[in-house]
């Protein structure tokens, strides 16, 4: 089955219907066979961006545990990889939840990625190789 990493962007999108990408990542979504997966700080990020209402943070918690997606457990082993990348991409900035989905990528050997940021034509994983963004089509 397939596998792709999914980012906050996309997410929060899905669960803002106030958002310009609600629409096409909703469609998006439905329309994705395959496994998506995430990390803990990503969920984070998104729920600090879903701040303006309980129940769509709730909802959104709700989707998770219905399978919606994968939340990948990292840890302090992959600390000193944050590191890494995080000294490699300072010009950029790489925040930490990327650095997350960078190396959830590796662990997984997820090549392809749903996001609605430019970030991730940046940062290459330690084959040296970009994610894919399999959204970049239906963005707008």
């Amino acid at each position: 089955m397939k596998k792709s990493l999914i980012d906050a962007g996309s997410l929060i999108a899905l669960f803002d219907k106030d958002d310009k990408y609600h629409k096409s990542v909703k469609k998006f979504i439905k329309s994705y066979k395959g496994n998506l997966y995430t990390s803990w700080a990503v969920i984070t990020e998104i729920l600090h961006m879903l701040d303006f209402s309980v129940n769509v943070q709730i909802d959104f918690l709700k989707w998770i545990n219905l399978g919606g997606l994968e939340v990948v457990q990292l840890s302090q082993k992959h600390l000193s990889r944050i590191i890494e990348l995080s000294e490699e991409y300072s010009d950029v900035p790489m925040d930490f939840a990327d650095a997350t989905l960078i190396i959830i990528s590796e662990i997984k050997e997820i090549d392809e990625i749903i996001s609605i940021d430019s970030d991730f034509y940046i940062y290459r994983n330690i084959r040296n190789k970009f994610l894919k963004n399999i959204f970049e089509d239906e963005k707008g």
